[in-house]
């Protein structure tokens, strides 16, 4: 369609200039759009392109920019179309985004975050702090890295991987450096509740003397370090990020070593105010209000306030209810230095017992395992009885089997859910 219309725009010009009979139809941009943007500006995505108004192209120039969009990773699809505008051509790229994800430098200390975003900025168009799962954005931020160490005489190869964050459900790009690692020298705290305590004490050689890793450090802030403050209701302490700081190394002062800190803030200590509940009808406020460990005036340890969610979840699993999912909002009083939760509660559908499927298992070994499994076809699923025989299969247990001899390397399990008909069938695969 482009060369057609090309074609009858430039009737004129053909017999003016007489072109060789062999080159492409041309015609010049009057105008260039993008269309479906959210993140990025339209300026930097058009000069991403490599077109220009006033430019005469040729179709094949078109689809070769509109290639070199797709490549940057942060479309996941892009077209385009044009009008007529006398002689010259309206053109629109037509574009979808695609998810980006926050960025992580994992073990790159000789530089703060903001140099190397400034740095990234300065190099690479359409850069907005996050990445795209790949494509040659991806590899220019690398390139843009590699620089950077470069310039410091810093040895290594900087690979970047999409994957979980320390924290949360979140999903980040890590930027790493493979090269002569960094050990951790010494790990300071904040606040002297972690310093003082015994048991980070005891897990500080889970960072100390290793390979120095921002990611590391942020799992040992949430693993180790949230929990003592939570439990003593300091619900809303202000931990990490932690802080590399390059220091010569105690053993070899050629070398360098990273001395880590954590800084901490402890705020207020809050006490329990209480739950509201929303969306449930399978179990009322009453039962849920007394499935709650915590009474109100009790300080609010935020450990034992998380058990209290898993053990309502729980307690929906038992009656069926598999796909219930619950949401906590903390609700703080700071005057009163108090803490209630809007807890908002999605029952989902109650399920039944389906079909138990058991594969490579003995015939007698089968046997067994059907004649301990005591929800019958029908029957109203329970959540907890069934995890319950996945922790006991997870080797040949005694008490399913006896003195059978059952032997297996690998035990996988699987829910697989009749929304139609709210029934459940267990899968267990042997092997």
């Amino acid at each position: 369609m482009f060369i057609a219309c090309c074609a009858f725009l430039l009737t004129g010009l053909v017999r003016a200039q007489a072109p060789p009979a062999n080159s492409a139809p041309s015609s010049p941009i009057a105008s260039i759009n993008v269309s479906g943007l959210h993140k990025f500006p339209p300026d930097q995505v058009i000069a991403a392109s490599g077109l220009k108004t006033g430019q005469v192209v040729t179709a094949a120039q078109i689809q070769d920019a509109t290639n070199k969009l797709a490549a940057l990773g942060i479309f996941s699809t892009v077209n385009f179309r044009y009008t007529a505008a006398g002689a010259a051509i309206n053109l629109e790229f037509q574009v979808q985004e695609a998810p980006t994800y926050p960025i992580v430098f994992d073990n790159i200390p000789w530089f703060t975050n903001d140099e190397i975003g400034d740095a990234i900025r300065k190099q690479v168009g359409l850069f907005t702090g996050e990445s795209p799962d790949g494509g040659t954005m991806v590899d220019a931020m690398t390139d843009v890295i590699s620089d950077l160490l470069d310039s410091k005489h810093i040895k290594g190869n900087v690979t970047h991987q999409l994957l979980a964050g320390a924290i949360g459900d979140q999903t980040v790009m890590q930027f790493h450096l493979d090269g002569p690692p960094l050990r951790v020298q010494s790990l300071q705290f904040g606040d002297a509740l972690a310093t003082n305590s015994e048991p980070l004490k005891e897990r500080a050689t889970d960072l100390k003397g290793k390979p120095y890793s921002l990611s590391a450090a942020e799992i040992f802030d949430y693993e180790q370090v949230r929990p003592i403050y939570q439990a003593k209701g300091l619900l809303r302490a202000q931990i990490g990020p932690p802080q590399a700081h390059l220091v010569p190394d105690m053993y070899d002062p050629k070398e360098s070593a990273v001395d880590l800190s954590i800084p901490i803030a402890q705020g207020p200590v809050y006490s329990w105010k209480g739950a509201t509940w929303q969306g449930n009808q399978a179990v009322s406020s009453q039962d849920l209000d007394s499935a709650l460990e915590l009474k109100p005036g009790d300080v609010a340890d935020g450990m034992k306030i998380e058990a209290q969610w898993q053990k309502i979840e729980k307690e929906y699993g038992k009656r069926g209810y598999i796909e219930m999912k619950l949401a906590a909002e903390p609700q703080f009083d700071d005057s009163a230095h108090q803490v209630s939760y809007r807890v908002k509660i999605s029952e989902g559908s109650q399920y039944r017992m389906g079909q138990l499927v058991i594969t490579g298992l003995s015939v007698e070994g089968e046997k067994r395992l059907r004649e301990a499994w005591q929800i019958a076809p029908g029957q109203i699923f329970d959540n907890s009885y069934y995890e319950l025989h996945i922790k006991m299969l997870a080797t040949p247990s005694r008490d399913i089997f006896g003195n059978l001899p059952v032997h297996y390397n690998e035990f996988g399990h699987f829910l697989r859910t009749d929304t139609d008909h709210h029934t459940v069938d267990v899968l267990m695969d042997f092997q």
